[in-house]
């Protein structure tokens, strides 16, 4: 296959040989990795803030810094892996990943943890862009890719319902810097089998690779996200420390845009978004972790701190969504294939909608059914409207380009998540200050101090005691529910602004067809090992299509199906 090399005489299947599921399997436990991390620490923040003291600012970065750090990379890494080379990338960012896990765990200020944080956000944005175009070139056919896809989002799960049971078990008897140790013993193993196992890959190489722009996309993304979180903290837009780093973020980033439409070789090319398909799935991907991921947060705050759960019981709670997830990731390939990626991503979002409405039913008291149903058409609609985007998304990609594009993915992905924590804690911050007013008895000070969080008014009333700690505590839980409750209200419709989006994305799932010839520019083409053009048209000139294929039906065919068939079906847009 085209930007793929082979090391040494070990056999390496880069494109069709068997080798190749195995190399899925490497690639699983590198996600399985990052997936971990990126939970495990959830369950821990009341640990976090109870033995580091942190200010609710620094408990933000704490959870922050890995995916903002992490988000602002992507793009870097991603085409420095298709120039140098995805599997030198990816285990450097093992590498990284290993000691920052050790630095974490180790850390006895709030700043050292951030510091960690944001060196496991550095491992991070090396290792996922890198699996993902890996995974791309060495699955070209559009069929196994897209079950290859389905395994690696279940993983994905797999390692989200893993780590909130693992990090509660682990605060629970030790203490919250296990959480991170965890990642050690997986890097001992990952990496030398990586080494032996993952093929080289790069893409085409033509030209330098543009430093600067680089540089300039990743100032340019921390800079939004940056001025973002300030926002979500509660500071005013016009302070200068807020619109500063947004100005400066996005004058940076249209610089970028127009530096890589006038270059000759950019890191990315910018024509990939002129696809409805490649920029509606990315679209789709930032719209879903906007509305989701800052959900999960304050989800893990009220079962600890509302209905009284110990770490572990909060992660055992968390399961039904992580498995309905597992199980979407699991099916996902059968699923395109049959209602292809318009009905897949919208009714995905309708699902999630409709879930995260059922939960408004929460309240002071709990209601373990309830809360599982819910859970359940979370995690299943969640994964299966993001499995759906970034199939799409990938596939509208050339191989030559894979690294670019995982990087525009899982940058979409991060950015949504870290502004999705900072909008929606703006959101939750917003309804759950005022509710504090009606404490009677209790000082101003003490009111200010409880307004950070449901934690430090929990300390606060602690520290009150009497008849005025009971009322500020019973206000601050009551106004937390309320404001859980309105959070709620804003992503449902966010998810339903994702639905609409959906509308723009391809009816059926098209295997057989290349990306489509961009005009004045050298085209971005695939050179994967396939039919030509046009072998492709003339089968299609000898057997036109019947009447069941100008239905909405899927293209791509399940092989039984396409082994009787004499070409491919028609894509229906």
């Amino acid at each position: 296959m085209f930007g793929t090399t082979t090391a040494g005489a070990r056999p390496r299947a880069t494109g069709g040989g068997a080798n190749r599921w195995v190399v899925l399997l490497v690639l699983c436990v590198s996600l399985l990795l990052v997936a971990l991390d990126a939970t495990v620490l959830h369950v821990a923040v009341p640990a976090v803030t109870e033995d580091l003291r942190p200010s609710g600012v620094e408990l933000l970065w704490i959870v922050d810094a890995y995916p903002l750090v992490c988000a602002s990379l992507l793009i870097l890494f991603g085409t420095l892996g298709d120039r140098v080379g995805r599997r030198r990338v990816l285990l450097l960012g093992y590498g990284l990943f290993g000691v920052a896990s050790a630095v974490a765990a180790l850390a006895t200020t709030p700043e050292v943890l951030i510091a960690a944080r944001a060196l496991l956000g550095v491992g991070g944005a090396m290792i996922m862009p890198a699996t993902l175009s890996i995974l791309r070139a060495v699955f070209p056919d559009r069929r196994e890719r897209a079950t290859a896809i389905g395994i690696w989002t279940a993983v994905a799960a797999v390692g989200a319902a893993t780590g909130p049971v693992l990090g509660g078990f682990l605060v629970q008897h030790f203490w919250w810097g296990s959480v991170f140790l965890i990642n050690i013993p997986l890097m001992a193993l990952i990496l030398p089998v990586s080494r032996l196992l993952l093929p080289e890959s790069k893409g085409s190489g033509d030209g330098p690779w543009d430093v600067v722009g680089a540089l300039m996309a990743a100032a340019g993304v921390l800079g939004m996200v940056l001025g973002v979180k300030r926002l979500g903290v509660g500071h005013g837009l016009l302070e200068l420390r807020t619109v500063g780093p947004l100005l400066v973020g996005a004058l940076l980033l249209v610089l970028f845009v127009r530096r890589q439409r006038r270059r000759a070789h950019p890191l990315i090319d910018m024509r990939m978004f002129h696809r409805p398909t490649f920029s509606t799935a990315v679209g789709c991907i930032v719209l879903a972790m906007l509305a989701l991921v800052g959900l999960e947060l304050i989800a893990v705050q009220y079962l600890q701190l509302v209905l009284g759960l110990s770490p572990l019981e909060t992660g055992l709670r968390l399961l039904p969504l992580t498995f309905a997830a597992m199980a979407a990731g699991a099916t996902g390939s059968y699923t395109l294939r049959r209602v292809g990626p318009r009905r897949m991503v919208g009714w995905g979002f309708v699902v999630t909608a409709a879930a995260v409405l059922l939960l408004t039913l929460m309240g002071h008291h709990d209601r373990p059914l309830l809360l599982t149903a819910g859970f359940v058409l979370l995690g299943f609609g969640l994964q299966t409207t993001l499995f759906a985007a970034y199939e799409s998304m990938l596939s509208e990609a050339p191989a030559a380009q894979a690294g670019g594009a995982a990087a525009i993915g899982e940058t979409s992905y991060q950015l949504g998540a870290g502004m999705g924590i900072a909008l929606l804690g703006s959101v939750m911050n917003a309804a759950y200050a005022p509710g504090l007013t009606g404490a009677s008895g209790v000082p101003g000070a003490a009111r200010t101090a409880a307004a950070n969080s449901l934690g430090e008014a929990y300390q606060v009333a602690a520290a009150l005691g009497g008849p005025a700690g009971d009322a500020l505590r019973i206000a601050a839980r009551s106004s937390f529910v309320h404001g859980l409750h309105v959070t709620l209200l804003v992503s449902a419709g966010l998810l339903l602004l994702g639905a609409l989006a959906a509308l723009r994305l391809p009816k059926v799932m098209d295997c057989a067809a290349q990306p489509p010839k961009l005009p004045e520019q050298a085209p971005l083409e695939s050179r994967e090992p396939q039919e030509s053009r046009d072998a492709l048209e003339s089968r299609d000139a000898q057997e036109p299509a019947g009447p069941h294929e100008s239905l909405a039906v899927p293209a791509c065919r399940a092989p039984a199906e396409a082994a009787g068939a004499a070409g491919p079906g028609r894509t229906a847009h």
